[in-house]
């Protein structure tokens, strides 16, 4: 279960309770949830089963216009999104795209590395946040 520039972190909460804790978090970060996407329930309404997978897109226009600025065809990997979803053993999961990854994708130099550094920080402490703790 590994690709290139995503990372995974498991959680040790069902997929229901991981999606609330993560929404909760961003949201008491200041940050904007753009949409929630239940690919489990899109899935379900074309008669296909899938395992619980919930999608969270969020972000604030100071953290991601600088690197668009610097190459605007990141917006293709912006705003921020997380994936919630279980495996087939039942393991939830959190999935997220590496900012440090997009940098190499996009071929950002210089300031945006100070960016990304500090997306991917926050990123990591939204993923605990949500997949550990009570």
């Amino acid at each position: 279960m590994t690709s290139e520039g995503v990372t995974n972190r498991q959680s040790r909460h069902e997929p229901t309770e991981t999606m609330a804790r993560l929404q909760a978090a961003v949201q008491a970060k200041g940050l904007a949830v753009f949409a929630r996407i239940d690919h489990a329930a899109g899935a379900a309404e074309v008669g296909l089963a899938l395992r619980p997978t919930d999608l969270l897109i969020f972000g604030n226009a100071r953290g991601g216009t600088p690197l668009m600025q610097a190459a605007q065809p990141v917006g293709l990997d912006l705003p921020l999104k997380m994936l919630v979803w279980q495996d087939a053993s039942g393991q939830t999961w959190l999935s997220y795209n590496d900012p440090r990854w997009l940098v190499r994708r996009h071929g950002l130099t210089g300031e945006t590395e100070a960016i990304t550094a500090r997306l991917a920080t926050a990123l990591d402490d939204l993923a605990r946040t949500a997949g550990e703790g009570d």
